[in-house]
């Protein structure tokens, strides 16, 4: 008997898988809440040069707190300028305002006074983030993100060997401590630290259980499954706009958003470990022991108390004791033409999307409210995938939602600026087209590599997409040579991803892979060999031949 038709036997879709995905929901909302947190803890109020030592010196006298700033800040159409002051107070511009251009200017003396209408506290009020050091801002997105790739591969490697169950509450446990760690930094530098071994460990979460839910669920259901699990990213990022807006302060922020994994943790005694992975290891008592579990919470324990363990061998090859690593990614031909088409697109894929989503700031709209639009329109997003994945498959879902995404964002490039409305209507169709694709990705890539290599495979693909994700926030430092080179490179890569995707096999309706040589080719069984296996099988279960 094939994994797959035991699955369905004991019920592919029942309570047992429904408790696994409900469980792994709440650890994978916190995933986008800290992704996209830094455009909140590393947001930039509005600030100008403290010039409160002048005023200590008695130079101001009665004058008001605006005309303390006319005298002391350059202005720039009627702003004080955030980077510069003058010399010395300029008391004539009291009089004669537009005398200011030629005065002698000096860089900020003694730090900066910052807005606080918007943010009570954010990593560049607390290190005075700003003007030579404003680049440090974005690098906390891209220090985070480096993590998270590294992380990406340790993970996949490790549940590969050591189990998804275990590595999950590594994740947890290590995520929460790192992140809740990281708020009592003392300069700059512990921060980014810490905020690097949060991205590392964190994405464990959605690394593992991806996999693990998908490896539970029959044929059918998978695409179901992927897109519940892809939900948990919308219901995370609009939440995070809600979240964020009732909390300024970027310390208690950061807390908000970690604290569900104190649930996590208490409900991971609950999740169960992969049969399919305990089988490709030969712990085919464990695994039985868990699909009977199965069985019983889906009321159909009369499947499993005729199976015996033994049966469940037969199930895989004799190749699935082997311990594989991220070399079998390339050992043969068809798993290196593969691991470079979905590197190739993950790669692409979330350099677009982050590079769309980490723009919050750029079309003029209120960042909460663009930060909620962002999130929302995930929904019909994914809602329509779903629709799709069935009715034209994987690989046209796939390389369509990339090649439309790239569209949305050509056509931003020729939209001027001032027309800030229109912009943002295109960016949220290009968000919602890269959601598409990004979601297909992740159920795409884990239908094809096969059971021993799967976890690698997706901590592989993980890694090229976090190195993305890292260069998505230098791309959009590109801005400053030219309005819209972020937006070129953004729409070159989503058409690159497009044409790389139809060069993949589709997968709709097909089996997982077990072994490499079902991705090979090679790994049919002989009919004599077939026949025997099928006797065996029946002797296993006690069932007369």
């Amino acid at each position: 008997m094939k994994f797959e038709d035991l699955i369905t036997e004991i019920n592919g879709f029942g309570r047992f898988q429904k408790m696994i995905i409900c469980i792994s929901f709440v650890g994978r909302f916190i995933i986008p809440c800290h992704f996209l947190l830094s455009n909140f803890i590393a947001a930039i109020p509005s600030h100008h040069c403290d010039i409160s030592s002048l005023d200590a010196d008695g130079l101001f006298g009665n004058l008001t707190q605006e005309e303390r700033l006319t005298v002391s800040v350059p202005a720039q159409d009627g702003t004080p300028v955030s980077c510069q002051m003058f010399s010395h107070p300029q008391f004539q511009l009291l009089i004669n305002s537009s005398s200011s251009t030629d005065l002698p200017v000096v860089e900020c003396q003694n730090g900066w006074h910052f807005d606080n209408s918007t943010f009570i506290s954010t990593l560049a009020t607390q290190w005075d983030l700003v003007c030579d050091n404003r680049g440090l801002n974005k690098a906390v997105a891209t220090i985070f993100f480096v993590g998270v790739m590294f992380g990406a591969a340790f993970f996949g490697g490790m549940s590969d060997r050591f189990g998804r169950k275990p590595m999950l509450l590594v994740s947890y446990i290590s995520g929460m401590a790192f992140a809740l760690a990281s708020i009592f930094s003392t300069s700059f530098t512990m921060f980014a630290v810490l905020r690097f071994f949060s991205g590392f460990t964190i994405t464990g979460i959605v690394i593992v259980s991806s996999v693990l839910n998908l490896e539970w669920v029959d044929i059918e259901h998978r695409r179901l499954v992927s897109i519940i699990d892809s939900m948990a990213w919308a219901v995370g990022s609009t939440s995070l706009a809600l979240i964020a807006f009732f909390i300024r302060d970027w310390r208690w922020l950061t807390v908000a958003v970690t604290s569900p994994l104190v649930l996590c943790i208490i409900l991971w005694w609950w999740v169960p470990e992969s049969a399919r992975w305990l089988i490709a290891n030969g712990e085919v008592e464990k695994a039985h022991y868990y699909l009977h579990k199965c069985a019983v919470m889906n009321r159909k324990a009369e499947v499993t108390s005729r199976i015996k363990p033994e049966a469940l061998a037969i199930t895989v090859s004799e190749q699935g004791k082997k311990k594989y690593t991220y070399l079998d990614l390339v050992r043969t031909p068809k798993m290196r033409k593969l691991a470079m088409l979905t590197g190739t697109i993950w790669f692409c894929v979330a350099t677009m999307t982050y590079g769309i989503s980490l723009n919050i700031t750029g079309f003029g709209l209120n960042m909460y409210l663009t930060q909620f639009v962002y999130g929302a329109i995930e929904v019909p997003s994914k809602l329509i995938v779903y629709y799709l994945l069935e009715k034209i498959g994987r690989r046209k879902t796939e390389a369509g939602a990339q090649l439309f995404a790239g569209i949305s964002l050509m056509i931003n490039i020729f939209i001027p600026k001032d027309q800030w409305i229109g912009r943002t209507v295109v960016a949220v169709l290009g968000k919602g087209f890269a959601v598409a694709a990004f979601c297909t990705i992740v159920l795409y890539s884990s239908e094809l590599y096969p059971t021993v290599l799967r976890q690698n495979g997706m901590g592989y693909n993980s890694f090229l997409a976090r190195l993305g994700v890292s260069v998505a926030p230098l791309v959009l430092l590109l801005d400053t040579f030219w309005g819209q080179f972020s937006q070129t490179i953004l729409c070159s890569v989503a058409l690159i991803a497009s044409v790389v995707a139809w060069n993949l096999p589709e997968t709709r309706d097909r089996c997982l892979p077990e072994t490499i040589e079902d991705v090979e080719g090679t790994g049919k069984t002989p009919i004599k060999d077939q026949e025997k296996q099928e006797n065996e099988e029946k002797i296993a279960m006690n069932e007369p031949q």
